[in-house]
């Protein structure tokens, strides 16, 4: 449920800002990213992530930050929220985190080797934000952007999909549509290498349930309607899996660009 929103400026604020009043339930339930993931990144951008200075942005709770930094990254994040920013001081406090986004990057220029946005582009503007990535990123480095995505070719993925989209409007399946090299940089001015790659958890169901009370489309369209859909979501999940672990299939679209190795 990562679709790039297409609602009013002020709607889109709101969705934004909501993940800040659910920081600790977003950092305990959604999912990671798998190792095959940060593999694909070393062998697009042609370097390994031992030893690269490595700007997050968007970092919220920090959980892309910290699978960065166990593979060796000098990681610095930056988070404009300060509920997430809060949340990701209480789990890494030893990560340095500054307080900005991806339209204004408050990094100097030209010093960072990878610049990394994990669910998190399609809050920016691109046509600042790609200037800005340009601008701060070091002759021959990468701009990486990735999102979880549901894997709607599952069944049971996309019966809950569907159930969603009646219930909020929402077309889930336009997340896999959309997130291409037209979203990433409209203007063209970069080239985005696109991997997808699938992955699985399995987790209890009221993890399930948390994770997908964590979206900002269920933040901001109020909790009794929330809580009535969920309660609804748990009896159809039950149907699938009695024993109560469910088992989370995501898409994760990586795409990945170079910079020029000359300034």
């Amino acid at each position: 449920m990562t679709t790039p929103s297409t609602d009013s400026p002020a709607g889109r604020a709101a969705r934004a800002h909501s993940f800040n009043a659910a920081a600790a339930q977003y950092a305990a339930n959604r999912p990671s990213y798998p190792p095959a993931l940060f593999d694909a990144i070393e062998e697009l951008s042609g370097r390994p992530l031992a030893g690269s200075r490595v700007a997050d942005i968007g970092a919220g709770t920090g959980i892309a930050t910290a699978r960065l930094r166990e593979r060796g990254a000098d990681v610095i994040a930056v988070e404009p929220g300060a509920g997430m920013a809060a949340q990701f001081r209480r789990t890494l406090p030893d990560v340095p985190l500054i307080r900005g986004n991806g339209n204004a990057l408050p990094l100097a220029g030209h010093r960072v080797d990878l610049l990394t946005y994990a669910q998190a582009w399609h809050w920016t503007d691109p046509a600042l934000a790609v200037p800005e990535a340009l601008r701060v990123l070091r002759p021959g480095g990468a701009l990486a952007l990735w999102w979880n995505t549901d894997a709607l070719d599952v069944p049971w993925v996309a019966e809950a999909a569907e159930r969603t989209g009646r219930e909020f409007g929402l077309d889930i399946s336009a997340e896999k549509r959309d997130v291409d090299a037209r979203v990433a940089d409209p203007t063209g001015r970069l080239a985005f290498t696109r991997r997808t790659l699938r992955w699985s958890r399995r987790v209890p169901l009221d993890t399930h349930l948390a994770n997908i009370a964590s979206h900002s489309v269920f933040l901001t369209h109020g909790e009794e309607r929330g809580a009535a859909f969920l309660a609804k979501e748990r009896e159809h999940l039950l149907a699938v899996f009695p024993d109560g672990d469910v088992e989370e299939t995501y898409d994760v679209i990586l795409l990945l660009a170079r910079t020029p190795t000359t300034a």
